[in-house]
């Protein structure tokens, strides 16, 4: 998840199509590989190492620091991204979330951020919060997409998680979010 301060202009969405043909190549080579004794590595298929290796420079998922926040009753394990940097990149390419695994975006105003799903391979859902962690706004987003993702009112924090989890827990704008760092 990349955050976008401002309206993105001129930007196309990249292709969905080579890297779903690259995973059906890749289900298809690896059964005849092991038959054969080949090997298959995921450079032999096209747009497959876009999908599961981070660029170089990039912050390993265990790399960001870590918080357990509770929505009601589900406890929520949360990459935290405070600085400009690990905002920037937030879940961008990552390919899965465990069930209740999201990502925390820590803000140093209180202000309307806007969020876009350039390399971001999986789809998500986000809500935005104030700084008490009253949710303010939810919305889904679809996987690398270029849509800005505003919030309606200011906060201090948006939280993602894989699309439609807030929905399935019953989550609505005017809930809470505890156990929230403090807004740098």
């Amino acid at each position: 998840m990349r955050f976008s301060p401002r309206p993105l202009i001129g930007l196309l969405p990249g292709s969905r199509l080579v890297p779903l043909f690259a995973r059906y190549a890749l289900a298809l080579a690896l059964p005849l590989a092991a038959a054969t004794g080949l090997t298959v590595t995921a450079l032999a298929v096209p747009g497959i190492a876009h999908a599961q290796q981070m660029p170089p420079g990039a912050k390993q998922p265990g790399d960001f620091p870590r918080v357990k926040l509770t929505a009601g009753m589900f406890v929520i394990d949360a990459a935290v991204a405070a600085s400009d940097a690990d905002r920037e990149q937030g879940l961008m390419y990552r390919t899965q979330l465990a069930p209740n695994e999201g990502m925390l975006f820590v803000f140093g105003e209180n202000a309307v951020h806007c969020f876009w799903m350039k390399n971001t391979l999986i789809p998500l859902s986000i809500a935005f919060m104030r700084q008490d962690g009253t949710i303010t706004d939810i919305d889904e987003m679809q996987a690398e997409t270029t849509n800005n993702h505003c919030p309606s009112n200011n906060g201090y924090y948006a939280l993602e998680m894989s699309q439609g989890w807030f929905t399935s827990k019953g989550i609505k704008p005017g809930m809470k979010i505890q156990g929230l760092p403090p807004a740098q």
